[in-house]
This record gives structure tokens, sequence and C-alpha cells, in this order.
């Protein structure tokens, strides 16, 4: 019976610490209506815990397909993703909505969270210690943001989202002419006058009306005057003349404008 005794005793043991486990992982949600789970995930973005809102809204979503409310959790996951950081996962997201519902009423929002991702999508692991200017930032990235919100304010001008994209909008293309009076700039360093004047002039045909087309202009005028094309410079100088530039939209921080939530449609 002495030997019998501690092999007992482990046997009660590791049945106690099996139990204990299976109650650690019993998913507490697991009776919860779809309701209630989108409520849990609300109450997690609220609180900022957004790895616990997409558990929550891949629950809903998986147990109760044709509730309702998945089709808001489809949504509200891209939304959580992009709010983790996780832009990747929060552009699948938000593709596979629009993708499942090409004719949903909330179709300008899609536009919109797409713009926004992609605005953030430029941004390095460094930049919230490091601040870069925008201009600095992947090109690419910034115009499929300005794209993005383009279609939005193109396709649904009275959207609740449409004023903020615009400023957006307005922003970045700024941004996106200075990256290139940045590179006209250096090839002026480097005495490159005709591709400082293929810079310049991108400035004026693919983002006009920004507070760098003065800047653009002047640069245009040098490389001419550099180059000896006197009837060009001579028109440009007449352009400058002309006008003041006091119209120009100027540079708009985004930062002042609040990203709406999908939950607020």
């Amino acid at each position: 019976m002495r030997l019998l005794f501690p092999a007992l005793v482990s046997i009660l043991l590791a049945i106690n610490l099996v139990a204990c486990a299976a109650g650690h992982d019993k998913d507490e949600t697991a009776d919860y209506s779809a309701k209630e789970l989108y409520d849990e995930a609300q109450a997690a973005i609220d609180a900022a815990e957004f790895q616990t809102a997409v558990k929550h809204l891949e629950s809903l979503e998986a147990r109760y397909p044709f509730d309702p409310f998945a089709k808001q959790a489809q949504l509200e996951i891209a939304y959580a993703y992009y709010k983790f950081d996780e832009l990747d996962q929060a552009t699948s997201a938000i593709e596979r909505f629009e993708r499942l519902h090409p004719r949903d009423a909330h179709l300008d929002y899609v536009h919109y969270l797409k713009g926004i991702i992609n605005f953030n999508r430029g941004q390095g692991l460094l930049d919230a210690w490091f601040p870069r200017d925008p201009s600095q930032h992947d090109p690419a990235v910034l115009e499929q943001a300005f794209n993005d919100f383009s279609t939005l304010v193109r396709r649904f001008p009275n959207s609740e989202y449409a004023g903020d994209a615009h400023q957006r909008m307005i922003y970045l293309r700024n941004q996106l002419a200075k990256k290139e009076i940045v590179v006209a700039e250096f090839y002026i360093k480097r005495k490159a006058w005709l591709s400082s004047a293929k810079r310049a002039k991108a400035v004026l045909t693919r983002f006009p009306n920004t507070i760098w087309t003065k800047r653009a202009l002047e640069i245009m005028l040098l490389s001419y005057q550099k180059l000896d094309l006197s009837d060009l410079a001579a028109d440009t100088q007449r352009i400058i003349d002309f006008n003041d530039f006091s119209d120009i939209a100027t540079t708009i921080d985004p930062d002042n404008y609040e990203t709406l939530a999908p939950s607020a449609l």
C-alpha cells in the first residue's frame, strides 16, 4: 500500500492539472449570441484592445455567418487591424468586404478606410520616435492613398467622409509635389539642368495648384536659362509675373481631422 500511495498522489495531481488546464482554455464566449460577441468587440475597441476585438469579431463571423452582425463585423475587423497597426491584414479584410459586397451602401467608408490604411502604410517602425517628413515616404503608397480618397470623393461626393478625404488629398498632393521638388533641387546641385527642368515640370502637370507651384516655375526658369532656352525661359518668367499664387491650396495637417470608425455607420 505504501508503494501505491505515491503513484496515486501523482495520478490525482495529473488529473487536477489537466482539469485546471481545460478550465483555463475554456472559451467564455462559447454560448454568446452574435449581438453579445459584437458588443464585446465594441467594448474592446473602445478600450483600445484591438487584438481582443479581432478575436471576438472573427468568432462572430465564423459562428453566425448569415447574421446581420456578421457583415458589420467584416468592416470592424478591417478597422481593428488598422488600429492595431496590422496594415496588410487590414487591407486584406477591407478588400474582402468589397469583393463580398460590391453594392453595399457603405462602400464610401470602404474607400475611405483603404485610403487611411495606405496613408499610414508609408510610415516605418521608427517614425513614432523619429518622425519623417511624409514626402520621404514611398511615393507609390502616397499616390495609392490619394487615388483611394479621390475615388471616394468622385463616386460619393455627399458622403460624410468626403470632406475629410478631400483635405487629405490636398495634403498628399502637396507632399508628392514636394518630393519632386527635392529631386529637382538635387539635380540643380549636380548642374543636371535638363533633369531639373523635367522634374519641376512634372510638379505642374501631375500635381497642379500645390504650394510648390511657384518653386517649380522658378526651377524651370533657372534650368531653361542655364540651357540657353531663352524662349522657354521668357514664357516661364511671364507666368511667374502674371500669378501671385495666393489662391493655391495650403498644406493641411490630416491629424486635425477625425478618422471615423465603422461603428459610426
